[in-house]
């Protein structure tokens, strides 16, 4: 019988997922978080020392060439826990012939129910607010802790995919006046969301409000930088629900500092996570959340049930759930 040994290399993997591959195959979780030190040690040295025929990489750290080679040959497949693959050297994949699994859409409305939260909160001005309510400031009156409407307002997706057509779905209830959004191709969706595809340059130019959704890629690494930030109105609205490495962060803290654009509300961040004191914590127009856009239960159950199933069929030779190679 095939070797059917899988190694799940953060111990978060959630029960439900956890549960499926146990009935299926022999399981190792490492057991160790990506913030202690000692996981990549760990992970290593079950490459090393044992032979695992797929691997449920469900961590941040990179899966990289050298870590393949420590696989061996056993290796037949690989599944993120994730829709991004920005923590998979995929041409090592490709040269080795392994097939490789990833969760997307299943986390799409869960990120785009964040993404929301953070245009409100960044626009109409929360982290100040609650600044000011707990250190007794609340000076009330008509002029005070102003913000940006979303009514009427130009909305500009950076990546019109999966989530960032659930974002496009959320806003439409808000009365938003314009969807643009910038990416390679023509999306068909676009049309019965009634958004147009514009040049990411006079997206940054007409928009209220930029939401970044694209992949982290060496396209879209800083792909919003000084000279980007220059171009958005003062007025707008920057919102990054992708990776942190898609912004500048140096440049964008001078941004927002210098008020040369509104605010900005952030669920990614480089690194992460981010130091308690990262300049950009300190300022009042910058909302930052943990990085919490799958974090519902149902959704990051459903997530580990798919790395599950994509590990499980690519075992029995037959198609993934959500193949990416």
């Amino acid at each position: 019988m095939a070797l059917r040994k899988v190694l799940v290399v953060n111990k978060t993997f959630p029960v439900a997922g956890l549960e499926l591959l146990k009935k299926q195959v022999e399981v190792t979780v490492v057991p160790h978080i990506d913030h202690e030190p000692e996981i990549i040690t760990a992970i290593e040295n079950e490459l090393k020392t044992q032979k695992y025929a797929g691997i449920i990489w469900n961590t941040k750290h990179r899966l990289t060439g050298p870590r393949l080679d420590l696989a061996g040959p056993t290796l037949k497949c690989v599944s993120t826990m994730s829709s991004g693959l920005d923590q998979i050297d995929l041409e090592e994949i490709k040269k080795r012939g392994l097939r490789l699994g990833n969760t997307v859409k299943v986390l799409d409305n869960a990120v785009a129910d964040i993404a929301v939260g953070l245009v409100i909160a960044a626009a109409r001005r929360f982290k100040e607010g609650v600044e000011e309510l707990e250190s007794g400031a609340w000076k009330e009156g008509a002029q005070w802790m102003l913000g940006q409407d979303i009514g009427d307002s130009t909305v500009g997706i950076v990546g019109l995919g999966g989530i960032g057509q659930a974002i496009v779905r959320r806003l439409r209830g808000f009365d938003v006046k314009r969807f643009l959004y910038s990416g390679r191709t023509d999306k068909p969706e676009a049309k019965s969301l009634g958004a147009e595809r514009i040049p990411i340059e006079q997206l940054l130019k007409e928009s209220d409000y930029v939401i970044l959704c694209c992949p982290l890629t060496s396209e879209t690494k800083h792909l919003i930088n000084d000279e980007r930030l220059g171009i958005m109105k003062k007025n707008a609205v920057l919102v990054n629900i992708a990776r942190g490495g898609v912004i500048d962060q140096e440049t964008l803290y001078r941004a927002l500092k210098e008020k040369r654009i509104f605010a900005a509300g952030l669920d990614v961040t480089s690194p992460e996570p981010l130091p308690k004191d990262d300049p950009l914590i300190s300022l009042p127009n910058c909302f930052i959340v943990p990085h919490l856009g799958s974090a519902t239960n149902e959704t990051r159950n459903k997530m580990s049930r798919i790395s599950a199933n994509n590990i499980l069929l690519a075992l029995d030779e037959k198609p993934m759930m959500n193949p990416v190679i």
